[in-house]
């Protein structure tokens, strides 16, 4: 079923919702090897600029992957996270991910009572949806908010797509997630997916969001776009910080959006003193292999070794990945 736009340029979506996944997807680009004033100054500028939650990271098992390899947000211990807020009486939300075979939930998820998290981010692969709704559940007994994020749905068939939004649907979760992994999709194809999630949601009484990848300089576009069909959930990163291409940028989704209690003016003073410095010594965001990949709908990792390997030769690279993928 088809749906009509939800809004006009110039009108306020009390069902909005911004999600900061700065420290998560951007953690990516640098083993989330942040310093604790960047993170400090990222959440106090997130609660000037209205942000509606902020993601720390991931919680993953300190048993699969070694902390002396990565910084301490793929992790999000407690008493990391209350170290930068408190007990966080603000009415910014906090949310952790918890990655499909990657996390030890039972252990490292604490009862909602005994944590300063308001929300679990569950990322699955569409074959691990039965493993992904364990956590969910688990999450949700807990006490906590839950969302689900279905990663790679470029590559999903059609009716897989649609049995594994039924069997989410019919969870406890609270919002599911269309997810740009590849950076693949154009606004139209987002349109076409937006609908078919949101038709599933309207049984079930769920919200839908968005997660977009800027391979190919649309993760704003398709942002505001899934927008406009009626998704609520909208995550971003401050200019755009992510794993490979990056990701809708913050800065412009505030601007776009018309609520006044948005404020972009936090996140310009934090990319004054943080982003700039970190853009030097980081690289992440558009650039022709990420073009290529996305164009393929091929994971971004080749393109990411590309560019450590400061290789220029883009038409051997387009070559190598033709003959990859086809």
């Amino acid at each position: 079923m088809s749906r009509n736009r939800q809004g006009t340029l110039m009108s306020v979506r009390p069902d909005v919702r911004v999600l900061d996944c700065t420290l998560r997807d951007g953690g990516l680009v640098n083993n989330f090897a942040f310093s604790d004033e960047f993170v400090r100054d990222l959440y106090l500028a997130n609660i000037k600029a209205g942000v509606d939650y902020m993601e720390f990271g991931y919680k993953a098992s300190a048993e699969m992957f070694d902390p002396s390899k990565f910084g301490k947000w793929k992790f999000c211990n407690e008493k990391d996270i209350r170290n930068i807020v408190g007990d966080n009486k603000t009415d910014l939300k906090i949310s952790v991910m918890a990655d499909v075979g990657r996390t030890d939930f039972k252990k490292d998820i604490l009862p909602r009572k005994d944590s300063v998290i308001d929300m679990i981010r569950v990322a699955t692969y569409i074959n691990a949806i039965p493993s992904a709704i364990e956590i969910l559940e688990d999450a949700k007994k807990k006490g906590y908010e839950t969302t689900v994020n279905i990663m790679a749905v470029s590559k999903v068939n059609n009716d897989d797509l649609e049995e594994g939004l039924e069997l989410l649907a019919q969870t406890s979760v609270d919002v599911i997630y269309l997810v740009d992994s590849f950076g693949v999709f154009y606004p139209e194809q987002i349109e076409r997916l937006c609908d078919k999630y949101l038709n599933v949601a309207a049984k079930y009484d769920k919200k839908i969001g968005i997660h977009a990848h800027n391979n190919q300089q649309l993760a704003f576009a398709n942002t505001i776009e899934a927008l406009s069909r009626g998704v609520s959930f909208l995550d971003a990163t401050v200019s755009g910080m992510g794993r490979g291409a990056g990701n809708c940028f913050m800065e412009l989704l505030l601007n776009f959006l018309k609520n006044p209690r948005y404020n972009k003016i936090a996140i310009m003073n934090f990319i004054e003193k943080h982003m700039l410095k970190m853009k030097e010594e980081e690289v992440w965001g558009y650039d022709i292999p990420y073009l290529l990949t996305g164009s393929l709908n091929s994971h971004p990792s080749s393109a990411i070794e590309f560019m450590k390997q400061k290789r220029t030769d883009y038409a051997v690279f387009y070559q190598e990945l033709i003959d990859h993928v086809l």
